[in-house]
């Protein structure tokens, strides 16, 4: 499928963004995604359950998850700056991992197929209702009935930026409104995120089981 402009513009800007210098100093970065981890970990899934980390490009959630032992891990991300970035940093453990280079909303993913969803900061730069309906349909295609999703959003009184775009904010009603009642909210927690420029981020942790 060739890429629409909104496509290649999303691409274009993300990969300026993972070519300006190294993840810790981009606006989102943590050395731990804690909130993620912890609730994953409490998910009590198998070392084999299949796993995705949706814009996990440059995040050191992989390594974590490596760590803990998981095996079947797959992490998306729209720019080959961001997946070359974390490969490098792993070394020789990347060749555990899969690697896929698209955007969310036009990647082919396969059916049913992954027992968890993670996603920290791409679904709230989707503020086009055209494109959340596509990242949504993504997401009912590839995971599992009963499988879990964990999702990081930027709350109500976050900035209406970020990295240089706008955001579409969300309160846990609001979230749980444009992914559909197909989701179950589990359970939810704010967490203030401090970018390395200083700059204040009220971040929405979520917890979804798809029930149908």
């Amino acid at each position: 499928m060739k890429p629409g402009r909104n496509e290649v513009s999303r691409k274009d800007h993300w990969e300026r963004v993972h070519s300006t210098g190294p993840p810790e100093k981009l606006g989102w970065y943590v050395p731990h995604l804690k909130t993620s981890l912890s609730w994953i970990k409490g998910l009590g899934l198998a070392v084999e359950a299949s796993i995705i980390d949706v814009g996990g490009g440059a995040s050191t959630l992989i390594d974590d998850l490596l760590d803990a032992g998981y095996r079947s891990i797959t992490v998306l991300d729209i720019s080959e700056n961001a997946l070359s970035s974390a490969q490098a940093r792993l070394g020789k453990k990347a060749e555990l991992v899969t690697w896929l280079k698209g955007d969310i909303t036009s990647v082919d993913l396969p059916t049913h197929y992954y027992e968890l969803w993670h996603d920290r900061a791409v679904f709230h730069f989707l503020t086009v209702l055209e494109q959340r309906r596509k990242y949504r349909d993504n997401l009912q295609r590839a995971l599992k009935p009963g499988g879990h999703l964990i999702m990081g959003t930027f709350a109500p009184e976050a900035p209406p930026k970020c990295s240089g775009l706008p955001v579409q904010r969300y309160s846990p009603e609001e979230l749980q409104n444009a992914l559909g009642g197909e989701f179950e909210l589990k359970r939810h927690h704010k967490k203030l995120h401090i970018t390395p420029g200083g700059v204040e981020q009220m971040y929405l942790y979520c917890h979804f089981r798809r029930t149908a």
